[in-house]
């Protein structure tokens, strides 16, 4: 079985991207399975905080069994994880997953995430983190972590899922460009809270021209954040047509 590990920040096209996978016949997604273990790791007082715990696993051993535990009759495991989620974990890498990082400018995501968590500090971001785990696998593979950039899925969302595809060595799908509007049975428990604008697409969207104000007291942190973000970029994968 070829296992995906999607390592996102807050406020991207995630959900979309696992949306974008669910529509392929061979593949099963999970929807953040660490979830439940970074709230009681860190006390962070998410939205639904208490069914999150009372319906994930709540220890990083029972959610590996999730991953790994179980045959399938899948060729896929598409796994959406938060770079947060796992940041707290024991065990950050782990074998037999292909690491795909997705990045998007710091600018869009304070701007967006500041509106449902006020102060939201670095950790919550995730973009230094995915920049130190990406160093540290660079070190330990031969080929550079796959690296996939928002703004340039959206741009051109056919181009960048067939090199995808190629990189984990699946066949790309034209299914994946299109899904049925709503929500979904594999969406996590979290959904009604985080999930209102991705529930109303069926398909990758070109990304709203409005501007983005960032708050005042927040820019430090994302001038701070694009300085990770502009280390990661030159690796995400270009739009070819």
């Amino acid at each position: 079985m070829i296992r995906i590990n999607l390592i996102s920040g807050p406020r991207n096209i995630s959900t979309a991207l696992m949306y974008s996978f669910a529509q392929r016949p061979d593949t099963r997604v999970l929807d953040e399975p660490y979830y439940a273990v970074y709230l009681l790791r860190t006390g962070v007082p998410h939205p639904a905080r208490e069914a999150i715990i009372l319906n994930l696993p709540q220890t990083e051993e029972k959610a590996d069994e999730m991953i790994f535990g179980h045959p399938a009759s899948y060729a896929v495991l598409f796994i959406k994880n938060m770079a947060h989620h796992m940041e707290v974990l024991d065990h950050e890498v782990k074998d037999g997953l292909i690491n795909v990082f997705l990045i998007r400018d710091p600018r869009l995501v304070i701007a967006s995430y500041s509106r449902i968590i006020d102060r939201p500090v670095m950790r919550h971001l995730g973009i230094e983190y995915q920049y130190r785990l990406f160093s540290r696998l660079l070190k330990l593979t031969s080929a550079p972590p796959i690296v996939i950039d928002s703004g340039l899925l959206l741009k051109s969302p056919a181009s960048v899922l067939r090199q995808l595809c190629a990189r984990i060595r699946i066949r790309f799908l034209p299914e994946m460009l299109t899904w049925v509007p709503g929500p979904k049975s594999y969406d996590g428990i979290w959904a009604p809270h985080w999930y209102g604008n991705v529930h109303k697409s069926k398909g990758f969207t070109a990304a709203d021209s409005a501007p983005r104000t960032v708050p005042d007291h927040l820019m430090p942190l994302c001038e701070e954040s694009m300085s990770f973000y502009q280390k990661l970029l030159p690796f995400a994968l270009k739009p070819q047509d």
